[in-house]
């Protein structure tokens, strides 16, 4: 290869650079550092051998491009040199005169002429020692004498003694309340003393002279500020304008010209070898840092429906990949909320249907008679959904209708091969399909203030209106359970209340009433407007546990269009149900009771049970409760600025509290295949990583997702490879994370260690309660027996006086004896 720079070619046209291979060097044993080294950077090769390899190996030998200066060199033997330095841009370079080989072998000796050196030579210094000479004094005694400070007042003096016998003994201090005793303490206030007024008569400054500094700015005014947005897709070559290509001249030319050349460039060098990685540390073995991340894999805004919002509720559909819901409310308090009603109500605050195959365009929106604070799939049938509204209503959708259009979503069919998704949304021009709800309970009975949390009860058992758990003979789900800080936990049913004899114009009338709109399905209508909580449960609280569901998936027949209540026939009671619950209140504190209702002695009516046990543990509200899906006893909470891991039955408190956090703590939420691991969001955008085997007091990575406040976390699992977190923020923004293999894959005994882990600190606990208890008997046999002491002292006292009083009678001198 043949690379000449303008430069030095004219400055030496007798030198060439060269690339020689390692089996260039190998042929000629010119061999790198065996060869030719730094200590002779240079070698002697045969014109010959040159001529020969240049036959043998053609348009490959590294000699090619110096082919014609080789052939007319004059002499029989070239001089190539090694270039270390790459002083002219390759490894080698070849001398092509004689004369230039002569001065490189022989180089001129350099003489210095005398003349110069001695101009060039300096004088040597001489040290001269400094001469004594007598004070001659110039009037600075009297500066000096001036400046200095002298004593004008006299000296007080204080003399402290004591008495000798007191020396070295025993101080004994005590506490006292100093506002019960007169003059008990002295408070030295600073004040302004009129005697003494100090004005200043001179002032000794110093100025320095410095230059003067300037600093200015500039900034280009944008005049004709606009919005603009561009969006295209790649060109592709045609069949026909392919084959054309291939067959091109032009391509051969380059594929020999330029294609040969990289290849002999590849044998130098590894050109795929990455540097950046090669400067960091090696932690590509399990466990390392480098791996306990989140990608950031996908994020979905929307500047109409999500511009001034925040995402308030995320939910992964249960059977389609790449399809997630959310769930929007205003970004407005209390207050403005109060004074922007009649505004809010014109607004429409849907909820948005996205898929990972278009992140611009909404696949579907969900209407909604009202803001939607939070929701969630039916288990038993992903197209039925149900929603907490910012009023106390509850809401139903059936999207059935919808379905294959989500499934189409999932894959993008239905357009042009090699045209995305969010293209053909844009040439269609088609809006996202509304879909309007079903169903809305009555706002008389429902809650009232926002429904912050909403649960589907298992498929295999129900309710009773005491409580009481039957089995389901429907066997899909048809209760659920919302919580309020109206003080409510309400149970709701799907079905068909139980019809009464009523006459035919009263059924007429029902009917013509209860008509839907024709695109609105049908399937929950005798529950619109009408439809009451089953049973209402009154406590203060703010979220509520969740329950762990298995999904059971049913065929094209939608079961909730036929469900009706049960016979008369007596459902089989479940005993092994537990009806206990967690719930979190606005004040920080943890509630444990049961749902079951009792009925009161005096009235008879059906009230609340109290609650078993209440924990003050976190000094904010509590957002998150939720029971972890490796342990049926294990809850997080997380509220306030920390949270608390809890273990079901240990009514001490819980079994791990962590500190105060920097930062507020907003959401938190399990780890779906790791036991000791849960992702905790903040109100500064940041995520927390716990992982219990790793650190117990601190989090084993904070990572930054966005600017603002978190509002929501869940994971999702598509396969053993490929595990997902969805993190919404304040700003209306879903950002898609993709969790990394480390907190993604456990350990072979993760489970059990972490189960270890929790059952040691029971244990600790129990230990803390039992040195309590008997501190606080401690403490008390000490105050009884203080008790006692001063009862017998007292006695003691007595008899002495009683006895004196006794001798001073019969007339004895009380001294005597």
């Amino acid at each position: 290869i043949l690379c000449l720079n303008p430069v030095w070619s004219s400055r030496h046209p007798e030198i060439f650079p060269l690339v020689f291979t390692e089996k260039t060097q190998e042929i000629l044993n010119c061999r790198i550092n065996e060869d030719i080294t730094e200590e002779k950077p240079y070698k002697l090769l045969k014109k010959e051998d040159i001529i020969q390899d240049m036959k043998t190996r053609a348009a490959v030998s590294d000699f090619h491009p110096v082919k014609k200066i080789v052939l007319e060199y004059p002499g029989e033997e070239l001089l190539i040199v090694l270039d270390t330095e790459f002083k002219y841009g390759q490894n080698f370079y070849l001398v092509a005169t004689e004369e230039a080989k002569e001065s490189f072998l022989n180089p001129p000796e350099a003489v210095e002429e005398e003349g110069e050196t001695k101009e060039g030579m300096t004088e040597e210094y001489i040290y001269k020692a400094p001469v004594r000479k007598p004070w001659v004094s110039l009037g600075s005694e009297k500066e000096i004498e001036e400046e200095s400070v002298n004593e004008s007042l006299r000296k007080i003096k204080y003399m402290i003694s004591r008495v000798r016998r007191e020396f070295g003994s025993k101080v004994k201090f005590t506490d006292r309340n100093a506002s019960s005793v007169k003059d008990g303490y002295i408070e030295c206030t600073s004040y302004q003393d009129k005697n003494f007024s100090i004005k200043k008569l001179e002032n000794d400054v110093g100025a320095q002279v410095v230059p003067k500094v300037r600093e200015m700015s500039t900034q280009t005014k944008w005049t004709y500020p606009r919005n603009a947005a561009t969006q295209y897709f790649p060109r592709e070559f045609s069949d026909e304008e392919k084959e054309l290509c291939l067959s091109s001249e032009e391509l051969k030319e380059f594929i020999i010209s330029v294609v040969e050349i990289a290849l002999q460039q590849n044998e130098i060098m590894n050109a795929f070898f990455d540097d950046w990685k090669a400067l960091a540390e090696d932690e590509s073995v399990f466990g390392g840092k480098s791996d306990a991340y989140l990608k950031e894999y996908q994020s979905f805004t929307d500047l109409h429906y999500l511009k001034h919002r925040r995402v308030s509720c995320v939910c992964w559909h249960p059977t389609i990949y790449g399809i997630i819901a959310v769930s929007v409310t205003e970004r407005l308090s209390y207050e403005e909320r109060i004074t922007q009603s009649g505004k809010l109500l014109l607004q429409k605050s849907p909820i948005l249907f996205w898929s990972f195959s278009d992140p611009i365009h909404p696949q579907l929106m969900l209407e909604c008679p009202e803001e939607v604070y939070c929701f969630e799939f039916c288990p038993s049938d992903p197209n039925i959904i149900a929603g907490g509204c910012m009023n106390g209503q509850v809401v139903l959708w059936d999207i059935s209708e919808y379905e294959e259009k989500l499934q189409n979503a999932k894959t993008g069919a239905g357009g042009s091969k090699n045209t995305p998704t969010f293209i053909q949304a844009q040439q269609s021009g088609k809006e996202p399909h509304f879909v309007r709800y079903c169903a809305v309970s009555s706002i008389e009975y429902g809650h009232k203030s926002v429904i912050t949390d909403i649960h589907w009860l298992p498929d295999y058992f129900e309710v009773n209106r005491m409580g009481i758990a039957f089995e389901n003979r429907a066997g899909v789900c048809v209760q659920l359970v919302t919580c309020s800080p109206d003080c409510s936990i309400l149970f709701w049913d799907l079905r068909a209340p139980k019809t009464t004899i009523q006459n035919s114009t009263e059924k007429a009338k029902d009917e013509k009433v209860i008509e839907a709109p024709p695109d609105v399905p049908t399937t929950f209508k005798h529950l619109d407007l009408s439809w009451r909580p089953l049973i209402k449960v009154l406590y203060i609280m703010y979220n509520l546990m969740q329950y762990q569901i298995k999904p059971d998936m049913f065929g094209d027949e939608n079961p909730y269009k036929q469900l009706r209540f049960p016979s008369t026939k007596p459902l089989k009671i479940l005993e092994n149900i537990a009806t206990n619950f967690f719930v979190g209140t606005e004040d920080g504190e943890v509630i444990y009771s049961d749902w079951k209702m009792e009925r009161d002695s005096d009235s008879g009516r059906l009230i609340s049970q109290k609650p078993a046990n209440k924990y003050t543990i976190h000094d904010g509200i509590v957002h998150t409760i939720q029971r972890s899906p490796f342990f049926k006893d294990i809850i997080l909470s997380v509220g306030g600025w920390n949270f608390a891991i809890w273990k079901e039955g240990v009514t001490s408190g819980p079994i791990l509290q962590s500190c105060c956090s920097s930062k507020r703590y907003t959401v938190g939420h399990w780890s779906l295949s790791r036991a000791g691991v849960f992702f905790i969001g903040r109100e500064d955008g940041h995520i927390d990583i716990w992982d219990l085997l790793e650190k117990t007091h601190e989090p084993s990575q904070t990572q930054n997702i966005s600017i603002s406040m978190i509002t929501c976390i869940r994971p999702w699992i598509v396969s053993s490879k490929q595990h997902f977190l969805a993190i919404s923020d304040d700003f209306g923004t879903l950002h898609i994370l993709e969790i990394s293999w480390t907190l993604s894959h456990p350990s072979s005994n993760e489970r059990a260690s972490v189960l270890h882990y929790f059952e040691r600190e029971v244990k600790h606990l129990d230990y803390f309660e039992q040195r309590q208890e008997f501190r606080a008997k401690e403490r008390k046999e000490l105050e009884l027996e203080t008790q006692r002491k001063k009862t017998v002292s007292c006695v003691q006292e007595v008899e002495t006086l009683v006895g004196e009083l006794d001798r001073t009678i019969l007339g004895e001198d009380p001294m005597e004896g």
